[in-house]
């Protein structure tokens, strides 16, 4: 049996360790998030946790359907107002998000779908329904009474570029609202965190969160 002092003396090391390894995951493997905003209702709740999985996107490949956590491209969320949160408290929260132990409160990131990839023509609205690249679109996932788009548009997307809507059209300032920014409304792919695979909390909401097409 080891002794008391063993054990003292090894915790900060296990504690440097589980860090070490925390931050590597964080890092190359899967980052957490929480979702501040009703957007992507109800494929994702206000304040569901969710496991971002970013080895496909080490080769930057991003596929039509995804859903993706990015950093704000081009200002497209305000500033964030800091509240009279203790300051050393807000530091601490700081640094466990920084190796992966607290999900990240996506403050400077967005989560929505890729509508389109580099090369997609899509138009809204025929029938009341987006056409991609000339096909009719299915979208199961839309908030339920929401319309494609109270938006027409027609645009084609560059290359290294994405289009992205959120799954509750009428609740999400996506693509559609920023075609006047430097990007022309589209998203960078580098600026693309990774894809959503799955809901971490509350238990009620845990499942896998599938990718999907809406010209298949």
């Amino acid at each position: 049996m080891p002794r008391k002092g063993s054990v003292l003396r090894e915790f900060p090391i296990l504690v440097i360790v589980a860090l070490a390894v925390s931050l590597l995951i964080k890092t190359f493997l899967v980052q957490f998030f929480y979702i501040p905003s009703g957007s992507m209702e109800n494929t994702l709740q206000i304040q569901d946790r969710v496991a971002v999985n970013k080895v496909p996107f080490i080769s930057g490949s991003i596929n039509r359907g995804d859903v993706v956590v990015f950093r704000d491209p081009a200002n497209w969320l305000p500033e964030p107002f800091e509240g009279a949160e203790n300051k050393v408290v807000a530091k601490l929260k700081d640094g466990l998000v920084a190796v992966g132990v607290l999900p990240n409160p996506a403050k400077q990131y967005l989560v929505k779908r890729v509508i389109g990839v580099a090369g997609d023509q899509i138009i809204c609205c025929s029938n009341g329904k987006l056409t991609i690249n000339g096909k009719e679109t299915n979208e199961p996932y839309l908030f339920a009474g929401n319309k494609a788009s109270e938006l027409d548009f027609n645009i084609t997307v560059p290359e290294g570029k994405v289009w992205v809507m959120g799954d509750h059209r009428g609740s999400s300032a996506d693509s559609r609202y920023h075609q006047d920014d430097v990007n022309n409304g589209f998203v960078p792919v580098d600026k693309v965190t990774g894809r959503v695979f799955a809901i971490i909390w509350p238990v009620k909401h845990v499942g896998l969160v599938p990718s999907q097409d809406p010209i298949k």
